[in-house]
């Protein structure tokens, strides 16, 4: 018998300072056996920096159809395309003809690597490129409950993330623009 996904409930009052969003997000994340604790969290950390109406968090590792989170518009078109990771270049290519926008944010130990090796490819394609720091996502895992209550308030390159027990700063930086 196949393990199911673990659902994690998530009420986040957001702050987006940069773009003049405030508001409290009830998000319903489903965690994939397969997929880290890191990988999740930053998941929503990249959920709550392009939060929008009709935001959605797609099927994620169980599908290849779509991305990690993405937008789409009435008329069944993909606004924006998230992926969370190091995909290859092909998945985001495609992601571009698919697409209005593009948004990729790698996160872990190999992310400096993916990037150098594939910045020439990347660097022709129409998306943008984020890396976010890996010891802070590590710090994003150490939250994790089956129910979580955060604020996130975001501002420039950053996000302080706190609970009711602690709080910290997420960074991260522009590779492509």
């Amino acid at each position: 018998m196949a393990l199911g996904a673990t659902i994690y409930k998530l009420k986040i009052a957001l702050s987006d300072l940069d773009r003049q969003r405030y508001e409290t997000l009830g998000l319903t994340v489903a965690r994939h056996p397969s997929e880290t604790l890191e990988r999740m969290m930053a998941r929503v950390l990249v959920y709550c920096l392009n939060a929008e109406e009709n935001l959605a968090f797609g099927k994620g590792l169980s599908s290849d159809d779509e991305p990690d989170i993405w937008l789409r518009t009435l008329d069944s078109r993909t606004a924006l395309w998230v992926e969370v990771g190091e995909p290859n270049f092909e998945r985001v290519k495609k992601a571009t003809h698919t697409a209005q926008a593009v948004k990729v944010y790698s996160f872990n130990t190999r992310s400096a690597v993916w990037w150098s090796q594939g910045e020439s490819k990347f660097s022709k394609l129409d998306a943008e490129f984020f890396q976010l720091e890996w010891v802070d996502v590590q710090a994003l895992a150490q939250l994790v409950q089956r129910n979580m209550d955060l604020s996130v308030t975001i501002s420039d390159a950053s996000a302080f993330v706190a609970d009711q027990k602690s709080g910290f700063e997420v960074h991260w930086k522009t590779l492509q623009q």
